[in-house]
């Protein structure tokens, strides 16, 4: 993650002495790989080039920024920084590349193998690629480990559609032959956030390389580290020159960039809703389609019936997991009254027993927060909570003064026009609410701008799926959290966003229909 100001004078004496050599550094010369020492043992090269035409290189500019660990706000290394004119380098090579047809045109089966050997390289090295991914994010190591493996699937899934892309046969009587054919959209960019940087990498090239596109992608600022690193396999999995690039750097010039292109047919994005909508308005100018998974405050749901104890665990993983920074965290819970109070008190429980701390401990569920700016907004939620009226049922604090650590927190005695209820704080923060009617309970969990996912707990499938049908969700879980597969969409309703990432769905994003009509003699 990015370097950012810390209080405290010792830290500010500490930033202004080093102020000059930092400001130095960032156009200093910096080699296209250096070694970087994992807390576990590991060693490795870390590419710090942009990733244009299959090679690193250096930005135009030359300029650099800093990356740190969450864990330990230390510097990992620096990365170059890309600037406008690295983009149109990289839409130029992927224009190139895309027009040649060397990956358009090609069998499609060639395209499902050069992906088959892409996730096998990336599972040969899963063990440092996870490292990497925990020590850039902050993740804990089992979640990040969980975090490749979802990557490998995916490419694999994605390469078994490549030859699937089919048309249709339109019956027009016997004067004519009338059939669609679907076809990619040229060069699409391609924008991933920083709370899962690598499975976002994979969700966004594997659909579009299936398909015949070529790729342009911006890394989040804060952690580009796992998705330069296994661009080193992109040319020995066979993908030829221009069809993947990708340029670190700021959402302000990059992303901007990007969406702006005029040579760019398509934009993907996962983040914010609020930058989703700046996206949209950008690639309207050009008609790009896009793609958008934003924000979320899903609704968790857990009736009487359901089994009390593995509720808790799944609501623990809805909100704790990956410490909360889940675009479809389920940091709204409502508890039927009956059975409140024993959730409540579990759930208490089962937050101050969780293990947060270093993320390369194998027993850490919850790791660092990605960045002081998160840890800050995280606190200020917690506080506007406490003013709003709510009561903090535990957690609410930061563990201690190094690395961006917050205690697991609840609230509970919440009023649906609180903040806390209202917002996205993407952290470890959940609100607890009583219901007694299904009636009144969708309504409540209804009650948001967003739509992304919602969570169903209980033994009656009559009302598992009587309530999912009623649910504004992209995506509905019962008895269970979180549960992602690689053959299942994911997308949201409402301000969640546009489109889907995943399974067969995501294919249509990246094609566009052509239809052909022969007139017979």
């Amino acid at each position: 993650m990015l370097r950012s100001t810390a209080a405290g004078s010792t830290r500010a004496f500490r930033s202004q002495t080093a102020a000059f050599s930092y400001a130095l550094r960032l156009y200093s010369h910096l080699p296209l790989k250096v070694k970087v020492d994992l807390p576990n043992g590991i060693s490795y090269e870390q590419p710090t080039g942009l990733f244009i035409n299959n090679q690193f290189v250096p930005s135009k500019q030359g300029k650099t920024f800093e990356v740190l660990s969450p864990s330990t706000e230390e510097e990992i290394t620096h990365v170059y920084e890309g600037r406008e004119e690295d983009v149109d380098a990289a839409v130029e090579a992927a224009d190139k590349a895309f027009k040649s047809g060397v990956w358009s045109r090609v069998d499609p089966l060639v395209r499902a193998q050069c992906l088959n050997k892409l996730a096998d390289y990336i599972e040969k090295d899963a063990e440092t690629i996870a490292s990497i991914e925990s020590l850039d994010n902050g993740k804990a190591i089992s979640s990040a480990k969980g975090d490749v493996a979802l990557v490998v699937n995916y490419l694999r899934s994605a390469a078994g559609y490549a030859d699937k892309i089919d048309g249709r046969l339109i019956d027009t009587g016997s004067t004519h032959f009338s059939y669609t054919r679907r076809e990619p959209l040229g060069v699409c960019g391609q924008i991933i956030p920083w709370n899962f940087p690598l499975l976002m990498w994979a969700w966004k090239i594997a659909p579009a390389l299936a398909t015949g596109n070529t790729v342009v992608l911006k890394t989040a600022e804060s952690t580009p580290l796992s998705a330069l690193y296994v661009s080193q396999y992109i040319p020995k999995a066979g993908i030829p020159d221009g069809v993947v690039n990708i340029v670190s750097g700021f959402g302000k010039i990059v992303g901007e960039a990007i969406t702006t292109h005029p040579k760019i047919k398509k934009v993907a994005f996962t983040g914010s809703t609020a930058t989703g909508r700046h996206i949209y308005q950008n690639a309207g100018v050009n008609l790009k389609k896009v793609t958008l998974e934003l924000g979320g405050k899903s609704p968790n749901i857990v009736f009487a019936d359901a089994n009390i104890k593995q509720a808790v665990q799944n609501a623990l993983l809805g909100i704790y997991y990956n410490s909360g920074e889940v675009c479809c965290a389920g940091s709204r819970l409502y508890v039927e009254e009956s059975v409140y109070d024993e959730f409540l008190s579990e759930i208490k429980a089962a937050s101050e027993a969780l293990k947060v701390g270093d993320p390369f401990d194998a027993e850490t569920f919850q790791g660092a927060q990605t960045s002081q700016t998160q840890l800050d907004k995280i606190m200020k939620y917690v506080e506007i909570g406490k003013k709003e009226g709510a009561t903090l049922i535990t957690g609410g604090e930061r563990i201690g003064d190094k690395g961006y650590f917050v205690r697991p927190t609840v609230f509970a005695d919440v009023e649906e026009n609180m903040r806390i209820v209202k917002e996205e704080i993407f952290g470890p923060v959940v609100t607890i609410t009583k219901f007694k009617t299904i009636d009144e309970l969708v309504e409540k969990a209804n009650d948001s701008e967003y739509g992304l996912a919602a969570g169903i707990h209980t033994t009656n499938i009559n009302t598992a799926i009587q309530v999912s049908n009623r649910l504004n969700a992209g995506t509905v879980w019962i008895n269970t959290y979180n549960d992602f597969h690689h053959s299942v969409p994911f997308g949201g309703f409402n301000a969640s966003g546009i489109g889907r990432e995943m399974g067969a769905e995501a294919l249509d994003n990246y094609t566009q229909v052509k239809a052909v009509r022969v007139k017979l003699e």
